[in-house]
């Protein structure tokens, strides 16, 4: 006999007992839906690259974060981080497949050796979608409109929190900070975690006390959309193509929502995002009811990322968001907004096992008109059905069909009301129509 193994999971790694796994595939159904109803269309990436490709412009924490090692044949390979560096790597070597531009979307599990929190883990689910070989304005603001719209159909109020890099490099460059643009960055993007004296403290460090007290003026910049919008242009030293893009994609959000006062666009200077392959335009997203769980979704544009994994000299342009599942399902569990569990409703009961064929017809007819069912495998017998009562209750059945002798007669068990209504066959599909 072999000795005993204690069952036990990795930190930072989960299990998900059915209801959990319902919910979470059921948010994760409603956002591709969205996404399918926006013309982008579905890809996917092994979840193991060689190292150089995820780390070919990766830089910061991620790197040293990745899950890197030697595979049975000596080959230095990593699990992916992320979803946009295997995009990437997708795009140069599918170049030839692809119309452009091309929209994608892509759920699936990334990870990240990094320390566990609320929302966060070492094996999580990202939902990507990108606007790749177009460097729009337009673009830029579908994928923002395309997150609102997934959160509006999740039935959640968020904030979209929207900033352009290289309007930031460019007052950098103003201020003759540019060559610590990376430094800069970092220690900006980690204000909202580590407060305005912390990141004060550091930038004075970085770049002293004259130059610090600058950049906090810029990424402090207050007010709405518009006045954000001058403000940080004349501290970058006047009007140019990043202003301009902010300006377009203003009048984008104008153009498209019926009230532009109450949708979620704010022009948040200070955010910047800490990886190093975004260039341009940068957004985050928050949730209004709880916006100290971070951002549930952040992106930006990533100009020739995909450069790096081809030998054409011509670039591919591409703007993408993505949506961290984990912590937005923590999020709704805090809020009290997990949708509910849609479980299967109907139950045949296994009176004679001899008969199972028929239990799986009379199943099969029901889920031709739309009605989940299961059948019961093992017999009970006339006198025992309470024992599979029980059993539907348990897996969270309303009502149990109970098989007659008679291939048209059956008695259908309402849970609920501990009450059996005799019927027929045709009967029985419009009384659960109904009822379901």
């Amino acid at each position: 006999m072999a000795a005993y193994i204690e069952p036990k999971v990795l930190k930072g790694f989960r299990d998900f007992l059915p209801d959990a796994e319902i919910t979470r595939r059921s948010l994760i159904e409603n956002i591709e839906n969205t996404c399918r109803s926006f013309g982008f269309v579905p890809i996917d990436t092994p979840a193991m690259e060689y190292a150089e490709i995820l780390l070919g412009k990766s830089g910061g924490e991620t790197e040293k974060q990745i899950f890197r090692f030697k595979d049975n044949g000596e080959r230095d390979v990593a699990l992916r981080f992320d979803l946009t560096v295997p995009f990437a790597r997708f795009v140069a070597l599918h170049r030839a497949d692809i119309v452009f531009p091309f929209k994608r979307y892509h759920i699936g599990k990334a990870w990240r050796g990094e320390n566990t929190q609320r929302g966060r883990y070492r094996e999580f689910i990202q939902c990507d979608f990108d606007i790749i070989g177009s460097d729009t304005p337009a673009s830029d603001f579908e994928i923002i409109l395309l997150i609102r719209t997934v959160f509006k159909n999740l039935g959640v109020d968020v904030n979209i929190n929207v900033n352009h890099r290289g309007l930031f490099n460019r007052f950098l460059e103003h201020i003759k900070q540019s060559e610590k643009s990376v430094e800069i960055l970092r220690t900006v993007d980690k204000l909202s975690k580590v407060g305005e004296d912390k990141t004060r403290e550091s930038l004075t460090e970085l770049t002293g006390e004259t130059n610090a007290r600058k950049i906090l003026e810029f990424i402090g910049a207050k007010g709405s959309f518009t006045e954000v919008l001058e403000r940080i242009t004349e501290l970058s030293g006047g009007d140019c193509a990043q202003a301009q893009r902010l300006a377009s994609l203003r009048e984008y959000m104008r153009g498209a929502c019926e009230d532009s006062d109450s949708e979620p666009f704010v022009l948040n200077p200070s955010i910047t995002r800490g990886l190093d392959y975004y260039t341009g335009v940068v957004f985050e997203t928050f949730l209004k009811e709880m916006p100290d769980i971070g951002s549930v979704c952040s992106g930006g544009r990533y100009d020739n990322l995909a450069g790096l994994y081809s030998k054409e000299k011509d670039s591919i342009s591409g703007v993408g968001t993505s949506v961290g599942l984990d912590r937005l399902l923590a999020a709704l569990e805090s809020l009290n907004k997990m949708p509910s569990v849609n479980r299967c409703k109907t139950a045949i009961a296994c009176v004679e096992g001899e008969k199972s064929g028929q239990y799986h017809a009379l199943a099969l007819k029901l889920r031709k008109e739309g009605i989940p069912c299961e059948v019961f495998t093992d017999p009970c017998g006339e006198k025992n059905l309470v024992k599979q009562f029980v059993l539907a209750e348990k897996k969270g059945c309303s009502y149990v069909i109970i098989p007659g002798d008679d291939s048209s007669a059956v008695t259908l068990r309402d849970l609920a009301a501990r009450q059996n209504i005799d019927t027929n066959i045709s009967d029985l599909i419009e009384k659960l129509k109904e009822k379901i």
